[in-house]
C-alpha cells in the first residue's frame, strides 16, 4: 500500500488486528508493514511511535463498547449493559489489559465511556466524588474480571514461542496444582467436581450484581 493511499486509521485497523494475534510482545513496524503491503518506514509518515500506536489502538477499541441512549433506560440496566460490553471488549483484545501496566492511555473513545459512565452513576443518585467512586468501582471490577482470560492467552503464546507444547505445560500445571489442593480440605472437595484455579461460571454476572446491589442500598439508605 503506498504511503499516499495509506491513513493512519487503516494503519491503527491492522495494528488491532496484528495485537490481537500476536499481543503487544508481537507488534513492530516491520510486521506492520507486512500487513499493510508497505515498508516500515511509511508507517511514521503517520504515526511516530510505537507507543503512540498503541495508544490509538486502545482507543480504538473502547469505541466498540455500545452503550443505550442516555434517558432511555434505568440506571441499573445501562449500568450492566456498560460493564457487560466492556468486558466482551476486554476479551476480545486481551492485549489491552496488559497495555494498561505498560502504557499511557488515552483518547476519545475512553473519555466517552467515562462520560457516559459518570452520568449513569448520577442518574442513579450518587452526586460528585460519589459518582466517580462508582464508576471507579465498575471499571477495576470488570477490569480484573478480564485479566484471568488475557493472562490465558499471552501465557499460551508465550510457551508456543518458547517451542513448548501449551497444552501438555498447562496439563502438567494443573496436574501438580491439583495435587497441592489435596492438602487443604476445602479444595480438596473441589477437585474432582470443578476447577478450583478457576472462576466458576457465572462469577462476572455474580459480582457485577452484588456491585450494584451495592450502590442501591446505599442509594436507598442515603449512605
Amino acid at each position: 500500500m503506498p504511503r499516499q493511499t495509506m491513513t493512519a486509521d487503516q494503519i491503527v485497523r491492522a495494528a488491532i488486528e496484528l495485537l490481537d494475534e500476536e499481543g503487544l510482545d508481537g507488534l513492530n513496524m516491520r510486521s506492520l508493514g507486512t500487513r499493510l503491503g508497505s515498508a516500515a518506514t511509511a508507517i511514521y509518515w503517520h504515526i511516530k511511535t510505537k507507543d503512540e500506536l498503541v495508544r490509538l489502538a486502545a482507543d480504538a477499541v473502547w469505541a466498540e463498547v455500545e452503550v443505550p441512549e442516555p434517558g432511555t433506560t434505568g440506571w441499573r440496566e445501562a449500568a450492566t449493559a456498560m460493564a457487560t460490553g466492556m468486558h466482551a471488549m476486554l476479551t476480545r483484545h486481551p492485549w489491552l489489559g496488559q497495555a494498561f501496566g505498560s502504557h499511557l492511555l488515552y483518547g476519545r473513545g475512553k473519555a466517552r465511556l467515562d462520560d457516559y459512565s459518570l452520568a449513569v452513576y448520577e442518574q442513579a443518585g450518587f452526586a460528585g466524588a460519589e459518582a466517580d467512586r462508582a464508576a471507579a468501582t465498575v471499571f477495576v471490577f470488570v477490569l480484573g474480571s478480564a485479566l484471568g482470560p488475557a493472562a490465558q492467552v499471552s501465557l499460551t503464546r508465550r510457551l508456543s514461542r518458547s517451542g513448548e507444547n501449551p497444552e501438555q505445560q498447562l496439563a502438567d500445571t494443573i496436574a501438580r496444582s491439583t495435587e497441592i489442593a489435596m492438602e487443604f480440605p476445602r479444595l480438596r472437595e473441589r477437585v474432582g467436581t470443578t476447577d478450583y484455579a478457576a472462576a466458576p461460571d457465572s462469577s462476572f454476572e455474580f459480582g457485577l450484581r452484588a456491585i450494584l446491589d451495592g450502590f442501591a442500598s446505599r442509594l436507598a439508605t442515603g449512605g
